[in-house]
């Protein structure tokens, strides 16, 4: 009978020092000699007896290394004859860009195929961090108080769902969402903003940036046209880029959207993109006729209305401005809602008004994505929305951010007067300061982020560099009067330092 020759022992180090458990060591041992190419396919492997008198240590944690190997498929065992390198692992391993065991880079192999990645937009992801987005604190954009957030009554209402779940929340549910969610969304939107639904045409998201990309996915072909508004929100151009459209900067004036200079620019658009209740950044109202107007150029062209209406339940000089959806007799708009803004951040949860013939394209998406909206917080929202506590919360709300945009307003014009002219302050948790010529709003952001002032520039908002107005965003929901004062007086002093 032909003797098999004892394995070779590999040069594995074990420290009986180190936190790290000495069977972790030798299996991180062995797999970095399989990776780097020290050991090769079919190589004939020492017994566990062998080696444990090699290193002077228990045979235990040996045989627990080389169980991990023989089960991740390294080493196989062969009846009567040892254990040896898996003889089906490849010749060459290419883990270049892993880092193994101790930290030492993997070998690199001589040669390496392209790498290729789809790039529907590469001007999105290769995106830089905008400074004053960084953090969070005074005048940061969308940021609403969630120190005054009922959190208490919150409490007990994600207690009263988790401690006894119904079974029908613990499975797969529904892609559009929790029934008796779905059923309080409409309601509340029927009454507060004359939206046209029922419980069937809401789909549950994660918030508005899902809700643009799941309608892009529906609504646009790759390279569709969009009207957007100029200046306008760039996490939905962000969305419609990624979805591949072609978006058309359409300019905005007192009345909203200039649905006119769309049609002059791109007059079979597939979708526009509109904020009509509370243009983002800038604050005005559409007007009726331009609400007509938008309505007709879409039903007579074939396009689709996407309504970004994220705020606009904090109005301080008029009641709530109905939705567009409300008088849109062709079903050509989406709606979009989120609770991000009203309630706070990372809940994370929103909606779509979808016209019903779309509901099954759109509730395909949103399966195809991630099969279902989670439960339990739509079950909390469901009591909160019914339970009139949302309604209280709005209105109590509503008082504090109306107190915090006049100190704003009126601090800003004590301390910067005429430099600057506000515009915007009628609604939402933001106003704009716009700034005379010259000015670079940009510069003054940045050197903001610096002392904790997450001031926007309003040039950020715009496509088109050439037609940007300069100025700064400037959030008040989450700022406190004492943070006002305090920033305002900063940003004086840094228009004066530039």
């Amino acid at each position: 009978m032909k003797r098999v020759p004892t394995g070779i022992v590999p040069v594995i180090a074990v420290d009986r020092a180190s936190a790290k458990p000495l069977h972790r060591q030798i299996y991180e041992g062995f797999r970095e000699a399989i990776v780097e190419r020290r050991l090769r396919a079919g190589q004939r492997l020492p017994s566990t007896r062998g080696l444990a008198a090699e290193l002077g240590i228990s045979r235990i944690p040996v045989l627990q290394a080389f169980e991990q190997l023989l089960a991740e498929g390294y080493f196989e065992s062969r009846t009567g004859a040892g254990t040896f390198v898996a003889g089906s692992l490849p010749d060459d391993l290419s883990t270049a860009s892993n880092r193994l065991g101790r930290g030492r880079p993997a070998a690199r192999p001589a040669t390496r195929p392209g790498r290729r990645a789809v790039s529907r937009a590469p001007e999105v992801l290769a995106s830089e961090p905008k400074p004053w987005l960084q953090g969070w604190g005074a005048f940061r954009v969308s940021q609403p108080a969630v120190d005054r957030f009922p959190l208490q009554l919150w409490s007990g209402l994600v207690t009263r769902h988790g401690r006894n779940p119904r079974s029908s929340q613990m499975v797969y549910g529904d892609p559009m969402g929790y029934r008796p969610f779905r059923e309080a969304v409409a309601e509340y939107l029927r009454t507060a903003r004359a939206v046209r639904c029922d419980a069937e045409q809401i789909l549950v998201v994660s918030g508005s940036q899902q809700a643009l990309d799941i309608s892009a996915r529906v609504l646009l072909e790759p390279h569709s046209q969009v009207w957007v508004e100029e200046p306008g929100y760039d996490g939905a151009r962000d969305a419609l880029k990624m979805a591949g459209a072609r978006l058309v900067p359409v300019p905005v004036d007192g009345e909203g959207l200039d649905v006119v200079a769309g049609i002059a620019r791109c007059p079979q658009a597939r979708a526009a993109y509109v904020t009509p209740s509370h243009q983002y950044p800038l604050g005005m109202t559409m007007s009726a006729s331009r609400r007509l107007q938008l309505l007709d150029w879409a039903q007579r062209s074939g396009a689709w209305i996407i309504e970004d209406d994220y705020d606009s339940e904090y109005r301080y000089e008029s009641f709530p401005v109905a939705a567009l959806q409300g008088i849109d007799q062709d079903s050509r708009v989406i709606y979009i809602g989120t609770f991000s803004k009203v309630l706070f951040p990372a809940l994370r949860i929103g909606y779509i008004v979808v016209p019903a013939d779309l509901v099954g394209r759109f509730a395909a998406v949103r399966e195809a994505m991630d099969i279902f909206p989670p439960t339990l917080y739509q079950a909390v929202l469901a009591d909160f929305l019914g339970e009139g506590h949302f309604g209280r919360h709005i209105r109590r709300m509503r008082l504090l951010y109306g107190e915090r945009r006049a100190v704003l307003v009126e601090a800003l014009r004590q301390e910067i007067g005429d430099a600057l002219r506000v515009v915007g302050d009628a609604a939402g948790l933001h106003l704009t300061a716009l700034f005379p010529e010259g000015v670079d709003d940009r510069a003054i952001a940045e050197q903001a982020a610096r002392q904790g002032l997450w001031a926007m520039p309003l040039s950020a908002c715009y496509l088109e560099a050439t037609a940007a107005r300069l100025g700064l965003v400037l959030g008040y929901g989450g700022t406190s009067r004492t943070e006002i004062h305090d920033g305002v007086r900063r940003l004086r002093g840094l228009l004066s330092a530039l």
